[in-house]
């Protein structure tokens, strides 16, 4: 029985939040319902209108979820990375997928089927409580995209992200950029265009200073947080 039961999707899951806490027979069955996915990057793992049927976890890499607009725009919503999880609301429902995923970077993903989840979220009421407070965290993040580009200018929109990432204990504080600016621009709905605008304004006024392609220096953090403000 060790044996059969030692297959790489119940490794993988027994390493991952919240299904790390499940005994090993549960984890067994749900990882009978469980397919592990390899995508290069650029590779498409579900487009616009799909129905997954259960939900997604990334073990390794990265994978985008977007919106492309009528004018053919991209627009990224999130960026989910090792550890994080994504469709969880079709674990109860069998709506169309309003986002597409992809990966940004060779990844390995595991799609955990429907039936299996539920099953599982039946006999441990601890999961279903973290997987609808991973759900509630989706909706929130959500809700804050909706006022970054509704609410926020560009270049208060700027000034959140890079106080978001930053170690505000600190002066003088180093922001080390986990992905290209154009992506950046994209989940600030944004052109890279402006982006760049904004981070040169940003740099004449002596607020922050680019430190080559994926660092930046926050020379004003109280200036930057007023602005993000």
């Amino acid at each position: 029985m060790a044996t059969a039961i030692q297959t790489p999707a119940f490794q993988s899951l027994s390493c991952l939040e919240p299904f790390s806490s499940l005994d090993a027979a549960t984890l067994q069955r749900l990882s009978r319902g469980v397919r592990v996915c390899r995508a290069s990057r650029g590779e498409m793992l579900m487009h616009r209108g799909a129905r997954p049927a259960g939900m997604y976890a990334v073990i390794e890499g990265e994978v985008k979820l977007f919106l492309i607009s009528s004018a053919g725009a991209e627009k990224i919503v999130r960026l989910a990375g090792q550890g994080d999880s994504f469709c969880e609301e079709n674990i109860l429902s069998d709506t169309p997928q309003t986002l597409a995923a992809q990966a940004t970077r060779d990844s390995v993903v595991l799609h955990l089927q429907r039936p299996a989840l539920q099953t599982a979220m039946a006999a441990h009421p601890s999961l279903t409580q973290a997987l609808m407070a991973r759900l509630s965290q989706r909706m929130g993040e959500l809700v804050e995209g909706m006022e970054q580009c509704i609410q926020r200018s560009s270049t208060q929109r700027v000034a959140h992200y890079l106080v978001q990432h930053a170690d505000c204990s600190a002066q003088n504080v180093e922001v080390r950029l986990s992905c290209d600016k154009q992506t950046i621009a994209s989940q600030l709905n944004l052109t890279p265009e402006t982006f760049s605008r904004v981070l040169n304004r940003l740099t004449r006024d002596g607020i922050i200073v680019p430190r080559g392609r994926r660092s930046i220096t926050l020379t004003d953090l109280r200036s930057l947080q007023s602005i993000a403000a």
